[in-house]
């Protein structure tokens, strides 16, 4: 009997597809083939091929996807390091010729202050001729006391005035007669004597009468409280109808010439920079208006208490000026030659101030300093810096040492 032992791939793919076995059958019923008919439970070949399929599909798109993610990341790493570095504005500040300014605070006064009392016997007030405010000029009278005892014995002694010289008179009437009648033997020489005696007598005792009328005329006019010299009245402590003795308390205050000064609160620093001449600006509290003073003298001695020392800038009188009140002055503080920075580009901690400079790689560094005079254009910079660095302008305090920066130079403003 003759075999074909060719199989229909038609026939063999139905089998497949029902899981049947691919083999034919022999002589004596045996199975051409090792394979047996899959139960139906049981994934076919094709299904896993299918999934064979898809598992080597997704490693290689997971494959693509990593290599993709890498080669961009790598691709992006120069510009996402140009995103971190922090752009800065840095500026080489040089060195200027600087005026420093002092600046201080403290309480008005008068330059020169005058305090006046009685100098005389002292008694009641019967006029009061001046207010506070006042312009007086010297030997001005500002009151007067009552001085009613003082006349009746200023017009006794006149009479004692009158008296020795009605006896001085009497004297050399005396004297001349008896002149006359010497040469003819009627008075002896010592006759002579004693009348000239007599008339130098009686003369003294009118110029005693007429001192002890002056005296009393001085004693009479010290009862005059009058301005010692010209100025600005400040206080009147005087009522009409009071009773004041003599070096008694203050009756008036006078600001001689109307001169005012400030005085000045300094640093021990501060003054030992201060010398007489030097100008200054000065604003009373209140008032948008400044006042030109200068100077006139530096306290020799440092208060032990607050270690400040007083400088006394002299100013001349005006309205807005008032004794008591509270100023601030700008000093003239000289002039220096240094590098200057704007506030900003200064950092402090417990270390002290310094700044930020910027290398040639572009990298920060941390650079202390040591500040001098504060003017409107700036801190200048004592020592830490010769001008020629690249300072960080702004922004310091974000920043640390060894941080890698973009400078951006701008122009100082010096």
């Amino acid at each position: 009997m003759n075999y074909d032992s060719r199989i229909d791939v038609t026939e063999n793919e139905g089998l497949a597809a029902t899981g049947k076995t691919l083999g034919g059958t022999g002589a004596g019923g045996y199975p051409l083939g090792d394979e047996t008919l899959h139960d139906e439970g049981e994934p076919s070949g094709t299904s896993r091929r299918w999934w064979l399929i898809a598992i080597i599909a997704a490693v290689l798109l997971a494959t693509g996807i990593w290599f993709a993610v890498r080669g961009g990341g790598e691709a992006k790493q120069p510009g996402a390091t140009d995103v971190q570095m922090p752009a800065v504005t840095v500026v080489v500040p040089g060195r200027a010729s600087v005026e420093g300014e002092i600046t201080a605070t403290g309480s008005l006064a008068a330059r020169r202050p005058m305090p006046i009392g009685s100098v005389g016997e002292g008694g009641q007030v019967r006029a009061v001729l001046v207010e506070a405010g006042d312009w007086v000029s010297q030997g001005q009278v500002l009151a007067v006391i009552d001085r009613s005892v003082q006349s009746q014995q200023q017009a006794g002694q006149s009479a004692q005035i009158a008296v020795a010289q009605a006896d001085a008179r009497l004297a050399q009437a005396n004297l001349d007669r008896a002149l006359k009648l010497v040469d003819r033997g009627f008075i002896s020489a010592a006759d002579v004597d004693r009348l000239t005696a007599t008339r130098d007598s009686a003369v003294a005792q009118v110029k005693v009468a007429r001192a002890t009328l002056g005296q009393l005329d001085a004693q009479t006019a010290r009862l005059n409280i009058v301005a010692p010299a010209s100025g600005l009245v400040l206080e009147r402590n005087v009522e009409l109808g009071q009773v004041v003795g003599g070096g008694s308390a203050v009756l008036f205050r006078l600001a001689k010439g109307g001169e005012m000064e400030l005085l000045a609160q300094l640093s021990e620093d501060d003054l030992a920079r201060m010398h007489v001449g030097v100008p200054a600006r000065v604003t009373p509290t209140g008032s948008n208006e400044s006042f030109t003073g200068q100077v006139w003298q530096v306290a020799p001695v440092i208060d032990a208490t607050n270690r400040q020392g007083v400088a006394r800038i002299a100013l001349a009188y005006n309205t807005a000026l008032r004794p008591g009140g509270f100023a601030s002055a700008v000093i003239n503080g000289g002039q220096t030659v240094a590098p200057v920075l704007p506030e900003s580009a200064i950092q402090n901690d417990d270390k002290g101030s310094f700044v930020y400079v910027v290398d040639a790689k572009n990298v920060v560094h941390r650079r202390p300093v040591q500040t001098g005079l504060v003017t409107a254009r700036g801190i200048t910079v004592k020592s830490g810096l010769d001008g020629s660095e690249k300072v960080v302008l702004r922004a310091g305090g974000f920043l640390n040492e060894g941080d890698k920066v973009k400078p951006r130079l701008t122009k100082a403003t010096n």
